[in-house]
């Protein structure tokens, strides 16, 4: 903080933590959220290769009467839809602010993850109860042409899954299609796995366990995005970041009294924003240098947390008094 505003500004020096004041970063220069150029012609690439395969995939599936490749092609079918989604999901994001979404429609990636969670656990159940009765059950399954679809679905799903990576996976969106790549790819491996040993022993079973293995694959990559995509639209903070750290911060800076009403959480994926009441010394508003403490603590949070939207209304010590709810 410069010399200026330290003597300008009534009541005692603190020590800033935050040397901001002097170089303030230029906010808003780095980009947040959906990227779209860095994203479309990836996802585009893995969704007409995975579209492709889809269909030979199913009809491998009932030739050969294996549920491990079938419940996989019905995976893959989540695959297709989550790509899809993902990419109208980007177009949405990109579009500006206006009338009543203020903020655009950038929270649509958030809830094309949840809706990619969504799928994943639902598809889960299904083939879980499928499973079951086929270990009690279990049918004759062709392992052949199971084994050669699984090794080429196993090829396929690299190249996708390669392609997808090399789209922007800090968007929630694009990694919501990316688990659900993953998760194939680990399908195929399961059920090539499978027909190897229905091909050496004839245990039938294995195709059934093939699909239990898929089973928890989904239920781990499903529970993972319902929890991150749950915390975004609940408005949660950011995780890593705590509430009292960024007071303790903000406190720190000179002239700073006190900070109540404060709320963090993320609009999209790596775009947060902040709003808070900030108490600072009479005589900041006195000698017109309320400005340059409003730089300050703006490119503090910046520096330390990464918050490039920061709404802070700075009040005098006697504003209290007419604050109907302070927490």
């Amino acid at each position: 903080m410069s010399d200026d505003l330290r003597d300008s500004c009534s009541g005692p020096d603190i020590t800033p933590v935050c040397d901001a004041a002097s170089a303030v970063p230029e906010r808003h220069a780095h980009s947040h959220g959906v990227r779209p150029g860095a994203n479309v012609r990836w996802l585009w690439l893995g969704l007409g290769l995975l579209t492709a395969y889809l269909v030979a995939e199913v009809v491998v599936a009932l030739l050969a009467r294996s549920l491990a490749l079938l419940s996989d092609a019905g995976h893959l079918l989540t695959d297709v839809g989550s790509l899809a989604v993902a990419l109208w999901a980007i177009r949405l994001a990109a579009r500006p602010a206006r009338g009543a979404m203020t903020y655009g429609w950038k929270r649509a990636e958030i809830l094309s993850a949840a809706g990619n969670a969504a799928t994943l656990l639902v598809v889960g159940l299904i083939v879980l109860i499928e499973a079951v009765r086929r270990l009690v059950h279990p049918p004759h399954v062709d392992a052949a042409p199971v084994l050669i679809t699984a090794l080429v679905g196993i090829g396929v799903n690299i190249v996708v899954a390669w392609a997808v990576a090399r789209a922007d996976r800090s968007s929630l969106n694009v990694e919501g299609a990316y688990q659900h790549i993953l998760t194939d790819l680990f399908g195929f491996l399961a059920t090539a796995a499978a027909a190897v040993v229905i091909l050496a022993t004839g245990w039938q079973r294995a195709d059934a366990v093939a699909s239990l293995v898929l089973v928890v694959l989904m239920f781990r990559s499903g529970l993972t995005l319902a929890r991150q995509s749950s915390r975004i639209l609940l408005e949660a903070a950011p995780p890593g970041v705590r509430i009292s750290d960024i007071r303790e911060h903000l406190l720190r800076v000179d002239h700073v009294r006190d900070v109540h009403d404060l709320h963090v959480w993320t609009v999209t994926s790596d775009d947060h924003a902040l709003s808070a009441h900030v108490v600072v010394d009479e005589g900041c508003f006195a000698d017109s240098h309320a400005p340059q403490l409003l730089d300050a603590l703006q490119a503090c949070l910046h520096e330390h947390f990464d918050i490039g939207h920061s709404s802070l209304q700075l009040e005098p010590p006697t504003h209290a008094a007419h604050e109907t709810a302070i927490h």
